[in-house]
């Protein structure tokens, strides 16, 4: 499984990541993101994830395909969130 290194992204890309549900902290789904300028620093970028901005962090895992994020959703998470 590979992944982008969060120094590596620049606004516009679009990315895949593996999104925990606040709200429901048992479900997590694989979903697009955009890289944006960071609203309150211009030094920096962000994701914009589910309409809302998103600080990037360090243990992040950013991937360039869907297919790479299901990979790692999958084998990262395996028979958890099958009902």
């Amino acid at each position: 499984m590979e992944t982008i290194d969060p120094k590596d992204v620049k606004i516009g890309d679009e990315v895949y990541v593996i999104y925990n549900n606040p709200h429901t902290p048992s479900v997590s789904n694989v979903k697009a993101a955009e890289i944006v300028q960071h609203p309150k620093d211009p030094n920096r970028v962000a994701l914009f994830l589910n309409e809302t901005f998103h600080v990037i962090e360090d243990d992040d895992a950013l991937f360039t395909s869907e297919l790479e994020a299901m990979n790692a959703f999958d084998n990262f998470y395996g028979d958890q969130n099958m009902e």
